[in-house]
């Protein structure tokens, strides 16, 4: 004899009856969250590195932009490292008192003033860009991207 009254459904198996379904509980971190951590992450661990020789991430990365030779305009140079210009004079101003960088002022427009790594500043260069390769390398070993190929996609999403 069937009953009209049908009998509860039980929960998918490996569920505990009552548990939050799938849809009921919370969705995984974005990418763009997964790779502000990674940032940031990233970012105090070079900045750990390059401290211990008195050198801030944003400093390093100006002499970095600077290690062309070519000489770049001060706002050329915060454009490109997306650094607000008056910040950017900041640095400079400091890597100028340690003698790493010097300024110097277009020869058609004097108003036109450009950084340049100075001689010292690239024997400095030399020795933090070994200290960030190395931070990099334990990293990129620690992420399982010692293999240039398993780093494009990360390349990719960074514009390069």
């Amino acid at each position: 004899m069937a009953s009209s009254d049908a009998a509860p459904t039980a929960a998918p198996t490996g569920t505990p009856a009552g548990a939050p379904r799938a849809a009921d509980t919370a969705p995984g971190p974005l990418l763009v969250e997964l790779v502000a951590l990674a940032h940031r992450r990233l970012s105090s661990g070079l900045a750990a590195t390059l401290a211990e020789e008195g050198c801030t991430v944003d400093q390093w990365r100006v002499l970095r932009a600077l290690a062309d030779g070519a000489g770049h305009p001060m706002g050329e140079l915060a454009q490109t490292l997306l650094i607000p210009q008056a910040s950017l004079s900041r640095l400079v101003d400091q890597l100028a008192d340690h003698g790493w960088v010097h300024r110097r002022q277009g020869d058609q427009d004097r108003r036109r003033i450009s950084a340049h790594l100075s001689r010292q500043g690239r024997t400095r260069l030399r020795r933090l860009d070994a200290l960030a390769a190395a931070h990099d390398a334990a990293v990129r070993r620690e992420c399982g991207l010692a293999d240039p190929a398993r780093a494009l996609a990360l390349e990719r999403l960074a514009g390069g």
